[in-house]
């Protein structure tokens, strides 16, 4: 019991999605439509991603891209590259696959290069290019699929809608990053990695691992109702090629995702919360987006506000504004988080502090052109 308490306290994040699932099936007792409205895909692509993201790992198949990395030699150079490799990447594979990505790559730089006072704040950039970057594209982020799968348009007129924001938020990363140098632009960083060779004997695995990432990048782009099939394939390619790589898998993140979406589910089956949500939710999208989604998190609260919307744009903007305002904004910042503590256990409070800081003044930039954007009418 002791045990199982202190792992509660350690995974605040977890402990935070069981209590608002526990009160949802409590205010809302489960039902044979639970389960089918659960986001199963999400979590499914997200697994996949972490075990083959593992595999990259133990089998070190980053290297060429830390090898590019490390011929910068300034500061401002490696920390554009890097958060706007999270950034243009997110449009196409996902915010949290961008990060699952970049961030563990950004921590084995700075470490080993001396500036890990810069991995907090640069972490905190880059989970704004996600959430920024993610943006414009119908499958950069889970809710921007769930909500493009609702409207009937084009791929290009969602994009031309969503590229105001995207470049604007581009650019302010831009004076983001500078703005943290400003002190020294020209600060000077050789980022050894101390990476090993790649071994021959290895070889098998590693192709094995990139093809299963190319067939999840399919999977998410295509929108492929076979995606239960590719999940078996790729757990099971794992069990075949590297058993041990399944136990590194942070199964704590699946949970924590799990019980937002039956969360989100509950809520929205509830009579009395349906009645309140359907008399304010219309004309005021936007702000309820935002103000939701630092409770349950964007995703399960686009999900919950969709059916009591009228103004699509206020609502899509809303959900990808969300994820500036705090951690549980969205889930990708939860996987940046986890992420991080996981490598720097006990430092979850400075995460916390650096992020909020950071993301918030970011937030207080583009709140406001998200409101006059969201009067654009969608259809």
């Amino acid at each position: 019991m002791k045990k199982a308490f202190a792992f509660l306290a350690r995974e605040k994040m977890l402990t935070l999605s069981l209590a608002a699932a526990g009160i949802a099936l409590v205010l809302t007792p489960p039902n044979g439509d639970l389960l089918r409205k659960i986001d199963w895909r999400t979590l499914g692509t997200l697994l996949m991603m972490l075990c083959v993201l593992e595999g990259f790992k133990k089998e070190n198949i980053f290297r060429p891209l830390k090898r590019l990395a490390s011929r910068m030699k300034r500061m401002t150079s490696l920390t554009l590259f890097l958060v706007f490799g999270v950034f243009f990447t997110s449009m196409f594979v996902t915010n949290d696959v961008s990060l699952i990505i970049f961030v563990p790559l950004t921590m084995l730089l700075f470490r080993a290069a001396g500036k890990e006072n810069r991995i907090l704040p640069v972490l905190t950039l880059e989970n704004i290019a996600a959430v920024r970057g993610s943006l414009l594209t119908p499958f950069g982020s889970p809710q921007n699929l769930f909500l493009f799968g609702q409207a009937d348009v084009s791929a290009g007129h969602f994009m031309l809608h969503m590229l105001p924001l995207c470049a604007l938020s581009g650019a302010l990363l831009v004076g983001f990053v500078f703005f943290l140098y400003r002190k020294d632009l020209r600060e000077e960083i050789r980022p050894e990695t101390g990476d090993a060779p790649w071994t021959p004997e290895g070889k098998t695995r590693r192709l094995v691992y990139a093809g299963l990432f190319v067939l999840i990048i399919a999977v998410i782009v295509t929108r492929t109702s076979l995606w239960p099939l590719c999940v078996v394939l790729v757990v099971g390619a794992v069990l075949v090629t590297d058993r041990e790589l399944l136990r590194r898998v942070d199964l704590v993140l699946l949970v924590t995702f799990l019980c937002f979406f039956v969360f989100s589910s509950s809520i929205a089956d509830h009579p009395g919360i349906s009645g309140v949500l359907k008399k304010a939710v219309a004309g005021h999208e936007y702000l309820w987006a935002i103000g939701l989604s630092q409770v349950i998190s964007n995703v399960p609260a686009t999900i919950v506000l969709y059916p009591f919307s009228e103004n699509f744009a206020g609502l899509i903007y809303g959900a990808d504004t969300a994820g500036l305002c705090s951690l549980i904004g969205s889930l990708a910042s939860v996987i940046n988080y986890r992420l991080y503590v996981r490598e720097y256990p006990g430092k979850g409070g400075q995460f916390l502090r650096v992020f909020t800081g950071i993301s918030w003044a970011f937030f207080l930039l583009v709140v406001v052109p998200g409101a006059l954007l969201s009067r654009w009418p969608f259809f």
